[in-house]
């Protein structure tokens, strides 16, 4: 449930977009990188501040597969599994992955931590099996490689090296 600190988080942000509806898809965005998804909560203030159906809202928060309406992992660990993925060991990494973490794809484990997303196609064929870890590409992985991308990205917060 979100807290009044929360919510004064989404005036804040709606305030930066002077309650601008033709602004509701930067706001979105916004409140997604303050919270790393869409809570119920804040949806409903964006709905009744910008006096925008919250249907509407919804509408936009869910056509978009960028923005999520369940919490994710601190971490978002995107695995390609377009064809040029596919055909170069994409399923390993990816099970891999699942085994480390022991959650599957869509899943977030437990502690917040990790969150599993698997995407038809990065747009970067060369480097297939792809593998992105918080925005950071890791090319040409194979499932020996998990491990290390994995602890790269928790210690110290640090999101790993790029391959």
């Amino acid at each position: 449930m979100e807290t009044k600190m929360g919510l004064e988080a989404v005036d804040e942000i709606l305030g930066r977009h002077n309650n601008d509806p033709s602004a509701l898809i930067g706001i979105l965005m916004d409140v997604q990188g303050s919270y790393n998804y869409l809570p119920r909560e804040s949806l409903d203030r964006i709905s009744k501040r910008l006096n925008v159906p919250l249907p509407n809202v919804y509408s936009v928060a869910t056509f978009y597969r960028a923005f999520s309406l369940t919490p994710r992992g601190r971490h978002i660990v995107h695995v390609c599994m377009g064809t040029a993925c596919h055909v170069r060991g994409a399923k390993r990494v990816l099970e891999q992955i699942e085994r480390k973490l022991n959650i599957k794809g869509g899943q977030t484990t437990p502690d917040m931590e990790f969150t599993i997303e698997t995407v038809n196609c990065l747009g970067a064929c060369a480097l297939a099996p792809l593998v992105v870890m918080d925005g950071k590409n890791h090319g040409k992985v194979n499932a020996n490689q998990i491990t290390r991308i994995l602890d790269g990205c928790k210690s110290s917060g640090d999101e790993g090296e790029e391959e």
